[in-house]
C-alpha cells in the first residue's frame, strides 16, 4: 500500500457503527475499508483526463475529416458526461 498518511474524519454514530460491522464482517480493517470507499467515490466523482491528443490527415476517402469530427465529438461528449457538465 505504500506509506500511508494519517487523517482524521467525523462521521454520525450509526456510519461509525455501519463501518465497523462491515470491517468486522469482511475482516478487513477500517482502514481498508475508508480506502476502498474514497477510492470508488473518486474515480467517478473526479474529472476525466483531456484527451491525449487528436490527429488530423489526409485521406483519398474523403471522409477522414467527417469521420474525426465525428470521433473526436463522441469523445468530448463523453468526457463532458463523466463530468456531468452534459
Amino acid at each position: 500500500m505504500g506509506s500511508l498518511k494519517r487523517t482524521t474524519i467525523l462521521a454520525e454514530p450509526d456510519l461509525l457503527d455501519r463501518l465497523d460491522r462491515h470491517a468486522r464482517r469482511t475482516r478487513l480493517t477500517k482502514t481498508a475499508v475508508i480506502a476502498a470507499a474514497l477510492e470508488a467515490y473518486l474515480s467517478v466523482h473526479e474529472a476525466a483526463q483531456p484527451l491525449a491528443f487528436i490527429g488530423v490527415g489526409r485521406s483519398a476517402h474523403g471522409r477522414l475529416s467527417l469521420d474525426a469530427r465525428r470521433i473526436a465529438g463522441r469523445e468530448v461528449g463523453a468526457r463532458r458526461r463523466a463530468d456531468g457538465a452534459g
